[in-house]
């Protein structure tokens, strides 16, 4: 068989330089979808996160005490502040650090686009910024890697106002969705099946932060 690949590595710790990169690359993919007028309702927005706390409501304190209480918190506190007027288009809407390529500095790839879907821009930033800014079990921000991310991001495709000041409760919303798609497989994952449950709380801790410190995107 002759299969066409694309060069370059997954990074597990990355550079600010690296980072900074990955934001040109993810305006890049922003811009170059703006025209795209086929469309895929992101189903893991707000609808979402509240069908999947109702299937794990019984579980979250088996695996956390404090999870429950967070996600019940959070969910309604995200309803009611979610924006719905940025600007849209066909976003990844799961670039973490294992779904791009890089060599050196350069991205040379973005892959696994099984989670694309149209919605807002912004939010597809805070997704980035969620995966890529805390050490993998979320007890540690990293303020060089954000600071990069974004400003290789707004070199391309510079946000407006509104995006900036939406960053806050997007990145909110991006850290809930993990924690409850992580919840959910933690539950629902057959014993026997050859994939590595992922911890619920690593995402928690980071949506724990984006409360905590809303100005982190100032």
């Amino acid at each position: 068989a002759r299969i066409e690949f694309l060069p370059g590595v997954s990074l597990d710790t990355p550079t600010p330089e690296q980072a900074r990169s990955v934001g040109r690359a993810l305006a890049q993919l922003h811009l170059a979808t703006a025209s795209f007028t086929d469309r895929r309702e992101n189903d893991l927005g707000p609808d979402g996160w509240r069908r999947l706390t109702s299937a794990c409501a019984s579980d979250f304190a088996e695996m956390d005490p404090v999870l429950g209480p967070l996600v019940h918190t959070e969910l309604a506190a995200l309803e009611a502040a979610w924006p719905s007027q940025l600007p849209r288009g066909a976003i990844h809407a799961d670039l973490f650090p294992d779904n791009v390529l890089m060599l050196g500095e350069t991205v040379t790839g973005l892959i696994d686009f099984y989670f694309a879907c149209t919605d807002m821009f912004a939010y597809d930033v805070a997704i980035t910024h969620a995966a890529w800014c805390f050490s993998s079990d979320g007890t540690r921000f990293d303020a060089a890697i954000s600071t990069a991310l974004l400003e290789g991001y707004e070199a391309v495709r510079p946000l407006s106002a509104a995006e900036h000041a939406a960053l806050p409760i997007l990145a909110r919303g991006a850290a809930l969705r993990f924690t409850l798609t992580r919840a959910y497989d933690w539950v629902n994952t057959p014993a026997d099946a050859l994939v590595t449950k992922k911890d619920p709380m690593a995402f928690a801790r980071r949506l724990q932060f984006y409360t905590a410190n809303p100005d982190v995107f100032a």
